[in-house]
């Protein structure tokens, strides 16, 4: 399966608020609240105002964390990203 591509919603579209281990993310366009916990506060955070696919989030990421696997590592960010597509936190571009 190819590496899709995702655009995470422009800045301020979102309210983040780090709640302990939670993070709720308030997205104005829905006005829906979601919580979530890590990665996804993350990803979103490496994510930036570009298109990105796994492999670039997670190389991203692996510049301030230690992630281990690099290939597994990309996986979950693979998954978690179409999580948060459903979501409606990033798109498909």
């Amino acid at each position: 399966m190819a590496d899709r591509t995702y655009r995470a919603a422009p800045p301020d579209a979102l309210c983040v608020e780090p709640l302990g281990d939670l993070t709720l993310i308030f997205d104005r366009r829905s006005t829906q609240t979601h919580i979530v916990v890590a990665p996804m506060p993350e990803i979103l955070a490496a994510m930036g105002a570009d298109g990105c696919n796994a492999a670039a989030v997670a190389a991203r990421l692996a510049a301030a964390f230690d992630l281990g696997d690099a290939d597994g590592a990309q996986a979950l960010v693979a998954e978690r990203l179409v999580e948060l597509a459903e979501l409606g936190l990033v798109a498909p571009v």
